[in-house]
């Protein structure tokens, strides 16, 4: 079943004053989150959804929140280039977009509506042959407070550079892809340890994480995350058991231990686990 706005319903989630967050109820990698800030100049998004239709139902949530305040959405923070957090950009052509060197230097490139189609099958017919995303227009490279609540900070970890929002004012910080709480990560070109590192990184700073799927939650769950992504790394090339048994996207798990053991080997390459779940090895 493919998402529209009648069947997209985020959950409204404050998370201190002028900080918010639409939360899918479904844990899931379709299903992503986005953090809403409010400054006196405008609104920060962090992170678009995964599709138009969702971020069309996310805006229009966000503007009748932020409905008395008569402010426009100024900024969005993209945590990285992938599908599932920049799916949605093309519905805010006004805003701003911050990200990454390695997310500007994505999003230059040609979208990939086929690939995207395989790895989330029930959002296929979105992905027409024409889906395309906005691009980078102001890329960061060091950690910036780019208004009185919002700083950015980059992180290796889901990529070779993500980014993350911190609002020290509400003690939040969106972890966007650098966190999914009861859904499997994809590392397919990731650092595990360095984005179990980043990770735990992110809970020293703040008691609430919200991930970039999955419900917020906080240190323990930073915890079982950094876990999981260390566990991938076991030189048996076997994941054991824990709390990731109860995880939704499973299927993930191949590429990520498969990635782990490239890199232990010095080979920093997209894992073949990874081509044959796209239909492609």
């Amino acid at each position: 079943m493919t998402s529209s706005p009648q069947t997209f319903q985020p959950n409204l989630v404050e998370l201190g004053r002028g900080v918010f967050s639409f939360v899918s109820p479904r844990p899931k990698f379709g299903a992503t989150n986005v953090g809403v800030i409010i400054d006196s100049d405008g609104l920060t998004l962090v992170d678009t959804t995964a599709t138009p239709s969702q971020a069309s139902t996310t805006v229009s949530a966000v503007l009748e929140l932020t409905r008395e305040l008569e402010l426009p959405i100024k900024r969005v923070v993209l945590t990285s280039s992938r599908v599932v957090f920049t799916g949605g950009s093309s519905v805010l052509w006004s805003a701003a977009f911050y990200g990454s060197g390695r997310t500007s230097d994505d999003l230059d490139q040609p979208a990939n509506p086929e690939a995207f189609r395989r790895l989330l099958p029930d959002l296929a017919s979105t992905y027409h042959d024409e889906f395309s995303t906005r691009p980078v227009t102001h890329v960061v490279s060091e950690a910036a407070q780019l208004t009185p609540s919002v700083t950015v900070i980059p992180l290796k970890g889901e990529s070779s550079m993500n980014l993350a929002v911190y609002v020290e004012s509400a003690d939040v910080v969106f972890a966007g892809a650098l966190a999914s709480f009861a859904v499997t990560p994809l590392a397919y070109d990731g650092y595990p340890l360095d984005w179990a590192d980043s990770a735990e990184s992110l809970a020293d700073l703040a008691s609430t994480v919200v991930p970039g799927h999955g419900p917020p939650g906080g240190s323990a769950d930073i915890s079982d995350l950094a876990t999981y992504l260390r566990a991938c790394t076991d030189p048996q090339g076997a994941l054991r058991k824990g709390p990731w048994d109860e995880w939704s996207d499973r299927r993930f798990d191949a590429v990520n231990v498969e990635r782990a053991r490239r890199l232990n080997d010095g080979v920093d390459e997209v894992p073949q686990a990874m081509f044959q779940m796209l239909g492609l090895g």
